[in-house]
């Protein structure tokens, strides 16, 4: 495949962009549509988070996790609102890591690439294993590594192909997860105002109170505690400051986005999340099962409930493909910066960074081959809960940019933060909040033993923060005078 020459990949008056205004300055394809853009907006943040972990956390949370959900909808609309303001500063497609970057120099590039790298290295191998395990639904004998490399191999042929590819693939995935919910939301709806029967009781307001304690059945305090998990949850919401770069109008559909979509997504997660609440009393959900399958189970319609697994499946598709799609964009963006090996700045002729893409194929698959060691152990649940840590630094990093660019240029973007700096500062600390809760999770065994899963993530931070470090010593001195972000 051909590689692109050093003026395309960092000079942004390079001969070929000028030349053909169908390119981005960093060589990208500017193929992506309106509808395109919002629907991979809203589906990148969709995913297991939602279809399947809901459940396990309504278990051990009880009707709080509504509250819990609310909070991070908060957090959510901030960033977005403060990523909303950097991209109309400057669109591109290398994000957050060129805005950071030019805020606070090339350590700052280096440090939120490599944690993002973290954070959706760990989220994807996760979501493969996921779909691995819900394929087993319908053929219990394939293997889950199987389905999962298989599913691994669906993706990154979509992402080699062109980002109109990628963007179709996602429109119609996104369609169906939000499709699917939206119709869950009328349904139940229905049901909680007509007193449907579901099981042995029925769908009513008053199953918000059922349990000894009310909406707070485990306590108040493990509605803050749970946090962690949710904001997980919400993870993707921040690709469409990635598409930016190749959108055909961003001056037109970053704002749409930006202002519809956050509200639709906390919608979707707040509604359903209280919807479930209202149709089975919490402590009827179980952790490793889709709560839309235990309901739909409950009230007989066994179909439904493999269809809600095929949707499961689509999610998790959906999600790991934006993943595949933003770590190829941001590690291109590393390698220009020299943060990353340079073989990663290669190209193709469809202008899809193919080299970045393989590259996080190839750790997916080493993961996917991993689980196989690691069996039914806690280490691999750690290495998940520790994709949250990459969620928070990349959350961290936008909200600081931000405040810098205010700082140090004032109010320049067509599409200002309401509050400015202040609301980025909120978020900060929110965000600080949410890292000193990590260390109070816990998880507890089928045979009653309890694993402080929490005390564990927080102790893989001194592990990154080594490596970082001795990444940076070895890349700090080649950096390109022409980094992406200067």
């Amino acid at each position: 495949m051909p590689q692109s020459t050093p003026a395309d990949v960092h000079n942004p008056t390079a001969p070929s962009a000028a030349v053909d205004p169908t390119l981005s300055a960093e060589g990208y394809k500017k193929s992506l549509s309106g509808r395109q853009v919002t629907m991979i907006a809203m589906g990148g943040a969709i995913g297991v988070g939602l279809f399947m972990g809901a459940g396990g956390r309504l278990a051990s949370t009880g009707p709080a996790l509504i509250f819990s959900y609310a909070i991070a909808g908060v957090i959510a609309y901030l960033l977005m609102r403060a990523l909303g303001e950097l991209i109309m500063y400057r669109q591109t497609s290398g994000s957050f890591v060129s805005y950071a970057g030019e805020m606070f120099g090339k350590k700052g590039a280096y440090l939120s690439g490599w944690m993002y790298f973290i954070n959706w290295a760990m989220t994807g191998i996760a979501e493969l294993i996921a779909i691995g395990l819900y394929f087993q639904f319908f053929f219990p004998n394939v293997p889950v590594e199987l389905s999962a490399i298989a599913a691994l191999l669906l993706l990154v042929g979509v992402n080699l192909m062109s980002v109109k590819a990628f963007g179709e693939f996602e429109f119609w995935a996104s369609c169906l997860k939000v499709g699917a919910i939206v119709i869950f939301l009328a349904v139940g709806t229905f049901m909680v105002i007509t007193n449907a029967q579901v099981g042995d009781g029925n769908a009513s307001v008053s199953n918000l109170f059922a349990a000894e304690g009310g909406m707070f059945p485990k306590g108040a305090l493990v509605m803050i505690l749970v946090l962690n998990a949710v904001i997980f949850a919400y993870n993707g919401i921040e690709l469409v400051g990635i598409t930016a770069g190749e959108m055909q109008d961003p001056a037109k559909e970053v704002p749409k986005a930006i202002r519809a979509v956050v509200f639709r997504i906390v919608v979707f997660y707040v509604g359903s999340v209280t919807l479930l609440a209202m149709l089975l009393p919490s402590d009827q959900y179980v952790a490793g099962t889709s709560p839309f399958v235990t309901v739909f189970g409950q009230m007989g319609l066994g179909w439904m409930g493999d269809v809600m697994n095929m949707i499961v499946i689509t999610a998790a598709l959906s999600s790991c493909n934006s993943g595949l799609y933003s770590i190829g964009r941001i590690f291109r963006t590393m390698a220009n910066n020299g943060h990353a090996p340079e073989w990663l700045t290669r190209m193709s002729k469809n202008h899809v960074p193919y080299a970045a893409i393989l590259a996080i194929g190839a750790v997916y698959l080493a993961g996917i081959m991993l689980n196989i060691w690691l069996g039914g152990s806690h280490a691999f649940d750690l290495a998940l809960n520790s994709a949250s840590i990459g969620v928070i630094f990349t959350w961290g990093a936008i909200f600081a940019s931000q405040i810098a660019l205010r700082k140090k240029k004032g109010n320049v973007s067509s599409l200002p933060a309401p509050g400015g700096a202040a609301s980025s500062w909120v978020g900060l600390v929110a965000l600080l909040a949410i890292t000193v809760l990590i260390g109070f999770d816990t998880m507890t065994s089928k045979t009653g033993e309890v694993f402080h899963l929490g005390l564990w993530t927080l102790a893989t931070i001194p592990f990154f923060a080594l490596l970082l470090w001795l990444g940076w010593q070895k890349v700090k001195a080649n950096e390109p005078k022409n980094a992406l972000y200067s």
